[in-house]
């Protein structure tokens, strides 16, 4: 205990540390505060309430802004489609490519197209939103009206969320967009504590210890698979230059047992309400039609679950393979004089370096299905479904990471500062640590 008040006042009492954590604290303050202000012309009272399946995913990733119908009802989700369209549109067109090999100056024109392609992707959502979840006893003025201006609102409330997670990243502590993410899904977690306590009552109050502590192995759990590395040892010749000796050391390349985060659930959850959705067109004109709609719309479903962690497994191979290239980072290592012992440079590294991560990412495909299921079976359990939520799925990953990478940054300047790191050995891995060959 001593030692984390000490760390604490150490990492007070480095000004810039210091004035990072209180700006990154106010400006989620600040999205906090919008996601309660209501869109003009709607009457709170008359709204659903939560909503279920792949809205209420979406609602708990907004802490509820969503199903408040406010001004940040859509957040920062259009910005992280958009994102991942450009993302993919690197591998797939050569233009995209060159201009990520270009440097700073191709990163800029990625993220102005990003940009654009955001505002396009939040007007068509907009629509969608407020004709699906508002309905109309809940608007008090002309319909076309709010309509109109409900689209300009929801579409400046994802642009000024996206100017706050960059104020993040550049004047605070970690990954801005990230920490609204998870600044959304905190938010429900004490609300979800609480349910959970009550539903217990005075009676259970010794099995709901027992869900905390299994909570408390599930979050280590995430946290050991999500720091997981191979590492792939490179040695580097030695050149004489001048008078002077450089090279000849030895440095590793880190390959993560999960390279591709928490990506393929998100697809995977994508995917998942397409049978239901499909099925439900005959549903009145076949049985077959109608069981399949109610299976595949219980997330508890033993074929629900199947598919799930099938799609899964498939997208993190898929993601892996578009995020991690073996052949870049052989190219790499021979540009810089680098080779792995007892292997040849050129091909017969970037087939080495394949090997090794096709070895890597089936059991972090597994853990990945693993922990995506998990709500599904806690739920099982009698636990209520706002709190098993926590326990694994997109919420439980988002917040791993982001947890990570900001306590791999602050103590980075603790280190600078010559003070004591966060731990007393090892370093804190997040996942802004890309693979690369120093």
């Amino acid at each position: 205990m001593k030692k984390f008040i000490t760390t604490i006042k150490n990492i007070f009492s480095i000004e810039d540390l210091r004035r990072r954590i209180l700006n990154t604290l106010l400006f989620l303050v600040i999205f906090r505060l919008g996601s309660f202000v209501v869109l003009p012309g709607v009457n709170p009272n008359r709204l659903p309430g939560r909503s279920e399946g792949v809205l209420g995913i979406l609602d708990n990733l907004l802490g509820g802004a969503f199903s408040n119908a406010s001004i940040f009802g859509l957040g920062i989700m259009p910005y992280i489609s958009a994102s991942i369209v450009v993302q993919l549109l690197t591998v797939a067109l050569p233009a995209a490519q060159k201009m990520q090999k270009e440097g700073e100056s191709g990163r800029k024109k990625l993220n102005q197209y990003t940009r654009y392609l955001t505002i396009v992707i939040t007007l068509a959502q907009s629509v969608a939103y407020l004709t699906s979840t508002i309905p109309n006893e809940a608007i008090t003025i002309d319909r076309t009206f709010f309509m109109v201006s409900s689209m300009i609102i929801l579409t400046a409330g994802t642009i000024f969320c996206m100017w706050l997670g960059e104020k993040i990243t550049d004047k605070g502590i970690g990954n801005g967009i990230s920490m609204l993410i998870m600044i959304g899904i905190i938010s429900r977690f004490p609300a979800a504590i609480s349910g959970e306590a009550l539903s217990r009552g005075s009676n259970g109050i010794l099995f709901f210890i027992m869900e905390i502590i299994v909570l408390f192995f599930v979050v280590m759990g995430v946290v050991m698979i999500t720091q997981a590395t191979r590492r792939i040892p490179v040695q580097y010749a030695k050149q004489v230059i001048g008078n002077k000796v450089y090279g000849g050391q030895r440095q590793y390349i880190p390959l993560k047992l999960n390279a591709a985060g928490v990506m393929p659930i998100i697809f995977a959850q994508t995917l998942m309400f397409l049978p239901a959705t499909v099925a439900s067109f005959w549903a009145d004109r076949s049985e077959l039609a109608n069981s399949t709609a109610a299976v595949f719309s219980d997330f508890t479903s033993w074929q629900y679950n199947v598919l799930f962690a099938v799609l899964i497994i498939l997208f993190t191979f898929f993601y892996t393979a578009i995020s991690v290239s073996p052949k870049n980072i052989s190219d790499d290592m021979k540009k810089n004089g680098g080779f792995i012992p007892g292997v040849k440079p050129g091909a017969q590294t970037t087939e080495y370096i394949d090997q090794i991560l096709s070895k890597i990412t089936l059991p972090g495909a597994i853990f990945l299905a693993i922990i995506a299921i998990f709500p599904a079976i806690a739920s099982l359990f009698g636990i209520t479904r706002e709190f098993a939520a926590f326990y694994g799925g997109t919420s439980l990953l988002i917040m791993v990471g982001v947890v990570l990478d900001t306590l791999q940054q602050i103590e980075s300047y603790l280190l600078m500062r010559h003070y004591e790191g966060l731990m007393k050995s090892g370093r804190i891995r997040g996942r802004s640590e890309n693979v690369a060959v120093a």
